[in-house]
C-alpha cells in the first residue's frame, strides 16, 4: 500500500519531536528524513533547507507556546498565575525553547508572558517603572528558578549531601532547620513560597483595593 503524501505539518511535527528528545543539534535532514521514511529532497520541497526548517519549527513553537491567559481572582493571584504557567512551558520544552533562544527570539518567546504581567501591574494600580519591575522580576525568576532545577537533575550525585552537611554547628543550633533541609527538596513548594514572597514585594506600593490577598 502506498504511503499517503507527506505534508508539511507531519515533517514539523517530526522535526519537533526530534529536537524535543535530544535536542536541535540532532535535527539534520538525512535524520528527519528517515524518521519520516521518505527522501530527503521530499522534506526539501516541503520545507527548503535546514535553516528553513528550523526557523519554520521555531515559529511554530512561539504560535504553540502563545498567548498566557491569567487566572484569579486578584493581581496578586494572576501575576502568580503567569509565573506558573511560564515555568511550565520552559520545564515541558527545553529544548525548543532552547532552538528558539539560538534564533536570537527569545524576547519574542517571552513577549506574551510580559504583556499579561503588565496587564496584572496595571490592574494593581502600578505603572511606569514600577509596572516595569513586576515584568522584569517575575520573568528572571522563573528563568532562574527554571535554570536552577534542571541543573540539579543533570547534576551528579552530591558527595557530601545536604543532609549530611547541616547539623547543630551549621545550623546554628536550629533542630528543626536540620529535619527540614535533611528532607529532598520539593521545587514546587520553593517555586509557589517564592514568588508568593517575591509579588508581596512588587505589589507592596500598590492599592490594597487592587492588590488583594497575597497568592498562595
Amino acid at each position: 500500500m502506498a504511503r499517503p503524501a507527506l505534508t508539511r505539518d507531519e515533517i514539523l511535527d517530526s522535526a519537533a519531536d526530534l529536537v524535543k528528545q535530544h535536542g536541535p543539534a540532532a535535527l539534520t535532514m538525512r535524520g528527519l528524513a528517515a524518521e519520516l521514511g521518505t527522501a530527503v529532497t521530499s522534506i526539501y520541497w516541503h520545507v527548503g533547507n535546514r535553516e528553513s526548517l528550523l526557523d519554520a519549527l521555531v515559529e511554530r513553537t512561539l504560535a504553540d507556546l502563545g498567548e498566557i491567559r491569567p487566572v484569579g481572582r486578584t493581581p496578586a493571584r494572576r501575576i502568580a498565575s503567569v509565573a506558573r504557567a511560564l515555568r511550565r512551558q520552559l520545564r515541558d520544552h527545553p529544548h525548543l525553547v532552547a532552538m528558539v533562544h539560538e534564533r536570537g527570539l527569545t524576547e519574542l518567546m517571552f513577549l506574551p508572558a510580559q504583556q499579561a504581567l503588565v496587564r496584572e501591574a496595571h490592574a494593581a494600580g502600578l505603572r511606569g517603572a514600577r509596572a516595569a519591575e513586576v515584568v522584569r522580576a517575575v520573568q528572571f525568576l522563573v528563568v532562574g528558578h527554571v535554570l536552577v532545577e534542571r541543573n540539579r537533575e543533570r547534576a551528579p550525585a552530591q558527595r557530601p549531601g545536604e543532609q549530611e552537611l547541616w547539623g547543630a554547628r551549621t545550623a546554628d543550633g536550629d533542630p528543626a532547620l536540620v529535619r527540614a533541609l535533611a528532607r529532598p527538596i520539593d521545587p514546587e513548594k520553593v517555586f509557589t513560597a517564592s514568588v508568593k514572597a517575591l509579588v508581596a514585594g512588587l505589589l507592596e506600593a500598590a492599592p490594597e483595593t487592587a492588590r488583594g490577598p497575597d497568592p498562595s
